[in-house]
């Protein structure tokens, strides 16, 4: 359900949430509601505002219990630097509005069971959003510190594994908690968003890395340079598995070798590129010499 527009983002609410909102109102805590949705609005509008600071396009918002999506361009996944400082937003403003919570704790100036619950919420989503489990925060800056070492699809198959993971776990422990009556149906909802969101950014790996690949040539061409990483592979492996070992903003020269390990000679990124397009992944490295 679409909520508002700001600055021309437009906020939508899940089903979900709205649900939520309505059992806080049937539970006659609506105030604590209210204060649920406005720190997940803020987290995401905190990674609205570092997106557009470093230029990327801001689609739309959709808030969930747990936190939101934000859908931004897909050139700050491509840019791991870029995707470190969008994702880091979200959690840095909810510790913000913890310590300014506490703030007005200290001096008196709102009430204190409210004020708990602010503090409680805001440090519970940043929490939660710094598990290194994608589509989290902190699945996308773990995946930008893992693409530089494994490759982008690697990163993106371990870091949305990690959100299966933890998805599951905490299905389980929020089942286990509401058979055992110390916690409610929030802490389910979140660990299927979780498990759902996850399986959902691993479907999409295949198409983030050709997004990855051919955005590099499109770099390549506006800069004139860019830095090189060589590789070495036999020539009858296949090209999804030498594009594997890719990683973001290098330009990879690969240099094949028979299995008698005699030079053959070398491929570039931009001729795998090609390939990957006109002939599909299965084929080995070693045809396109021909």
């Amino acid at each position: 359900m679409k909520v508002c527009t700001v600055s021309g983002v437009q906020i939508h609410l899940n089903n979900i949430f709205l649900a939520l909102l309505g059992l806080f109102f049937v539970a006659g805590v609506l105030a604590k509601g209210l204060i649920a949705f406005s720190i997940v609005l803020l987290h995401e509008l905190a990674h609205v505002a570092a997106a557009r600071r470093l230029g990327v396009n801001v689609a739309d918002v959709e808030l969930l219990p747990f936190g939101g999506v934000c859908r931004i361009g897909g050139e700050v996944v491509l840019d791991p630097a870029r995707e470190v400082l969008v994702a880091s937003a979200g959690p840095a403003a909810n510790l913000l509005l913890a310590g300014f919570g506490t703030a007005l704790r200290g001096y008196g100036l709102w009430d204190d069971q409210l004020t708990s619950f602010f503090i409680q919420s805001n440090l519970l989503i940043a929490s939660f959003n710094l598990l290194p489990a994608l589509p989290l925060d902190g699945g996308r800056v773990f995946r930008a510190y893992l693409a530089r070492r494994v490759g982008f699809k690697e990163a993106t198959y371990k870091a949305a594994w990690l959100g299966q993971f933890w998805g599951v776990s905490i299905v389980l422990l929020g089942a286990a908690g509401l058979l055992l009556g110390i916690s409610g149906l929030d802490i389910l909802i979140a660990g299927s968003f979780l498990l759902y969101a996850a399986t959902r950014e691993k479907g999409l790996a295949p198409f983030h890395f050709i997004r990855h690949l051919t955005q590099k040539k499109l770099e390549l061409v506006a800069a004139g340079v860019l830095p090189a990483e060589p590789l070495v592979s036999f020539d009858d492996v296949r090209l999804q598995d030498v594009t594997r070992a890719f990683i973001p903003q290098r330009f990879h020269v690969v240099i094949l070798l028979d299995k008698d390990w005699q030079y053959r000679g070398v491929v570039s990124e931009a001729q795998i590129v090609d390939a990957l397009f006109n002939k599909g992944m299965d084929i080995n490295i070693g045809e396109l010499l021909k």
